[in-house]
C-alpha cells in the first residue's frame, strides 16, 4: 500500500533530522542557562550568588567531596594520602564600589543615647 502522507518523504526526513540536531546543539551547549558561565565570578557588592558547577571552584573538587564524606578512609590495605585541594583563584562581580568607612578616633558610645525598651 502506498504512503498518502508527507511523513515518508525525503525533504520531510531531513527537516525532523535538522530539528533533533538543533535541539541537540540547544540542550549541548556548554554556556547555556543550565551550564557554566561564559566567565565565572563570586558575587561581590549588591549580588546574591547563583548556582556553579562542581568544578567552578577547585580543581580536584571530587577528590575534596570524597574525602569529606569519608570515602575510603578505613582503607587498611592502602591508606588513604593526605588530600591536598587544588583551589581556582575567582575574582569578584561587584555592582558598585564600597566607599570608605570613616569612624571617630576614638569611639566613645555615650550610654541613654537611644530611648529605652519598654
Amino acid at each position: 500500500m502506498a504512503s498518502t502522507r508527507n511523513k515518508n518523504t525525503p525533504v520531510n526526513y531531513r527537516l525532523e533530522e535538522r530539528r533533533y540536531q538543533t535541539v541537540q546543539e540547544h540542550v549541548m551547549y556548554e554556556n547555556a542557562s543550565h551550564g557554566q558561565a561564559w566567565d565565572t565570578k563570586l558575587a561581590g557588592n549588591g549580588l546574591n550568588p547563583g548556582n556553579m558547577p562542581w568544578n567552578t571552584l577547585s580543581n580536584n573538587s571530587s577528590d575534596i567531596e570524597s574525602f569529606l564524606f569519608g570515602i575510603n578512609s578505613t582503607n587498611l590495605v592502602t591508606p588513604q594520602e593526605p588530600l591536598r585541594p587544588d583551589l581556582k583563584t575567582l575574582s569578584s562581580s561587584n555592582i558598585f564600589e564600597k566607599g570608605p568607612v570613616y569612624m571617630p578616633d576614638p569611639l566613645y558610645v555615650e550610654k541613654y543615647q537611644r530611648p529605652q525598651a519598654p
